[in-house]
């Protein structure tokens, strides 16, 4: 399933005060994704058991939560090979048909939650999810936003998109939007981002993504050490 890359303006972000999620979901596990609340998720969808999910989804509760297949789901892909635990909760804002029964979807991040039981009587995986979501009241302290924002303007200084990114720095880029949308576009592992997704509560999150990032810093300095 293809992704478009890069970050998207942040001023065009607009989510829905209110709107109820099924305690039910249907389940899209891919290799390579981790999805976070207040993002957009663009996917190519394909396969005919996903080509399903999409048509029952934008009949019924028009909610997909996104997982991470574990290591070694290669020979059991077609399957139900086994996900994290930790998924994020995306609702589809729009469906463009394609031949075959193709789609490009785009789903907006909703909401954190985790796996209770899973059920296997369709073609794709369903799941009964439990919210996990993080307060929306909960912010960043001037401390931990200001260091956040310290080290990934060292780390953007050496991409040549460093200029697109300066527009999730500016004081009314709400906190969430702004640890979410960099912790979905840094140029991290799926695995780290699934240490973040499952971080406990924005604070953590963001003090991982520092982390992260500094590791990052810390192994492209070792290359241009070792040229």
């Amino acid at each position: 399933m293809d992704r478009e890359r890069g970050p998207s303006n942040p001023g065009s972000a607009k989510y829905e005060e209110a709107f109820i999620i099924p305690n039910r979901l249907p389940v899209f596990p891919l290799p390579n994704v981790v999805f976070f609340p207040k993002t957009y998720l663009p996917l190519h969808v394909f396969e005919p058991r996903y080509r399903r999910m999409v048509a029952d989804v934008t009949m019924g509760g028009q909610c997909i939560a996104m997982a991470l297949l574990k290591e070694g789901w290669e020979p059991d892909y077609y399957a139900n090979p086994a996900i994290y635990p930790t998924l994020c909760i995306g609702r589809v804002m729009s469906v463009q048909p394609l031949p075959d029964g193709r789609s490009n979807i785009l789903l907006q991040g909703l909401e954190r939650c985790e796996v209770l039981e899973e059920h296997f009587e369709k073609p794709y995986r369903e799941a009964t999810i439990r919210l996990t979501s993080t307060q929306s009241n909960e912010g960043l302290s001037t401390n931990v936003r200001r260091s956040l924002i310290e080290v990934l303007g060292r780390y953007l200084q050496a991409r040549e998109d460093s200029a697109a990114w300066q527009g999730f720095f500016r004081e009314e880029v709400s906190d969430e939007v702004l640890v979410n949308t960099l912790s979905t576009y840094l140029d991290c592992t799926p695995l780290e981002k699934q240490f973040l997704l499952e971080a406990d509560g924005l604070h953590q999150r963001a003090r991982r993504l520092n982390d992260v990032v500094q590791f990052m810093l810390h192994e492209h300095r070792g290359a241009k050490d070792w040229d």
